[in-house]
């Protein structure tokens, strides 16, 4: 791969094509000189930077699975996905207990200095992905793909740039963490179609928009967070970028607001930007829908991926009609997947030849998806059945409400009861939020508890943490009404 076109750019820094190809080639010598083998992952606790993809690309030279882990984890944390993933070699930020481990700085440097150039794999060669799945009560998950090797990588990175329309032109804006699935697939993508990919090191809805104006962005992988923070710069300053650049946006990982796609949609729209939605997970990718569609169906995530089938069963298993919401079962593309080490939680997830990830759903009457809730999230309140995510619809069209969460709390009468936390932009009272949830919901689904706060904490997927909030030692100010 000799060119000398951008493949990374980070701040001033950019590395070629053909640099970020010697330099895996070199590293790639490191890694086996230093345990990496044939079915033990490669594991990396990088922030985004440079060195994640090379030590990705390194991995995927040797012929070895690579394992992005959350750079943020305690010693305890890490210490579990390591020990259970049996990874050979880290490339880290710092010594990771137990492991050989690379670390970036000097000895980095050093050590790519020293090693061989020649080529150990293919050119332009990705590596198979291992992830692992945060769970809301339980240890995280090691998703493995047994048929993510070889040709059925390639194949697979060609279906995906087919599906969204990439192209060798394209300059990508890296702005999720690069270990989540998401972020990381797409950065995997842009490296295999020969695009550019510009990295975020961290999140900030302003430097967003002077990155996409710098370099003429294209596209990028989001999350509804992120949207949430970008309405809130002022139109007035949004203004003063060029982002007629912008082609597509594709977002996922977690549900989208109607009100703040709509408003992304009716700002970047006219400029010429698409804005597309995909549903699924590290277990594999579901449906798709394209900004017009969404207009039609608004609150859709669409219909399925090219060779994948949906379906929407009972808790025996009956596919439901149209409209009757239930567990959404997703048959994949090819291949399957297992959760490392937990046979029991893998048997759990299949289904008649389909998996789930636990959430709960509708089909309507032109098979158009609809996700309603996840199963560990809804309520239980006296006997009925309540999905948050209704209510937090109906906050989001709040014009004061910047962001919320709607969760259940314990309640000694009747089980669980509703809490809604808000993040406010005006001094809105809790009795008018309230009221405005009782016009538009049955009482019983109006929250008895609500708590405002300065900001509601997510996790680098945009995924709101509700299990936190459900801590009674969260702070700020709990009101009853």
């Amino acid at each position: 791969m000799a060119t000398d076109k951008p493949a990374l750019i980070l701040g001033e820094r950019a590395e070629s094509f053909a640099e970020l190809d010697d330099r895996a080639n070199r590293l790639s010598a490191v890694l086996e000189g230093m345990g990496a083998d044939l079915g033990r992952p490669v594991a990396a606790v990088l922030p985004n930077g440079i060195e994640f993809f090379e030590a990705a690309m390194a991995a995927g030279k040797l012929g070895v699975p690579f394992l992005p882990i959350n750079w943020h984890l305690k010693a305890d944390e890490l210490a579990y996905i390591v020990d259970d993933a049996d990874v050979s070699v880290v490339v880290s930020s710092a010594q990771v207990e137990g492991r050989p481990t690379l670390v970036v700085g000097d000895d980095y440097e050093r050590a790519i200095s020293g090693g061989d150039p020649a080529a150990r794999g293919v050119d332009g060669t990705v590596p198979s992905l291992v992830f692992y799945t945060s769970g809301t009560t339980a240890r995280p998950k090691g998703v493995v793909h047994g048929s993510f090797t070889g040709e059925a990588i390639r194949k697979g990175m060609e279906g995906q740039a087919a599906l969204w329309r990439w192209t060798a032109d394209d300059v990508h804006l890296l702005c999720g963490p690069s270990y989540h699935a998401g972020p990381c697939g797409w950065a995997f993508t842009a490296l295999y179609m020969t695009a550019t990919t510009v990295i975020m090191p961290a999140w900030d809805a302003r430097e967003w928009l002077k990155l996409v104006d710098r370099h003429r962005v294209t596209r990028a992988f989001m999350v509804p967070a992120h949207f949430i923070r970008l309405l809130e710069v002022p139109e007035e300053e949004r203004a003063q970028y060029d982002l007629s650049s912008l082609r597509m946006i594709v977002h996922g990982a977690a549900p989208c607001p109607v009100p703040i796609k709509r408003r992304m949609i009716e700002w970047l729209g006219p400029l010429g930007c698409e804005i597309h939605e995909l549903y699924g997970g590290s277990e594999g990718g579901a449906t798709k829908i394209g900004p017009e569609e969404w207009l039609a169906k608004p609150g859709s995530v669409g219909k399925p991926w090219p060779g994948v089938e949906v379906r929407v069963v009972d808790e025996d298993g009956n596919r439901l009609p149209p409209g009757e919401p239930g567990l959404v079962y997703i048959t994949p593309m090819s291949g399957g997947f297992e959760y490392r080490n937990d046979p029991e939680k893998t048997e759990a997830a299949w289904r008649d030849g389909a998996f789930t990830i636990g959430e709960i759903g509708y089909l309507d009457d032109d098979g158009y998806l609809f996700i309603t809730d996840r199963a560990s999230d809804m309520v239980l309140w006296g006997g009925v059945n309540i999905a948050p995510r209704e209510v937090e619809e109906v906050l989001y069209d709040h014009p004061a409400v910047i962001d919320c969460a709607v969760f259940g709390v314990p309640d000694e009468r009747s089980g669980e009861r509703l809490k809604a936390m808000v993040e406010a932009r005006d001094d809105v009272s809790v009795e008018e939020l309230s009221a405005f949830v009782r016009d538009r919901l049955a009482d019983y689904k109006v929250p008895q508890d609500w708590e405002l706060v300065d900001e509601l904490p997510r996790d680098s997927a945009g995924k709101v943490k509700k299990r936190l909030l459900r801590d009674a030692h969260w702070a700020g100010r709990n009101i009853q009404v």
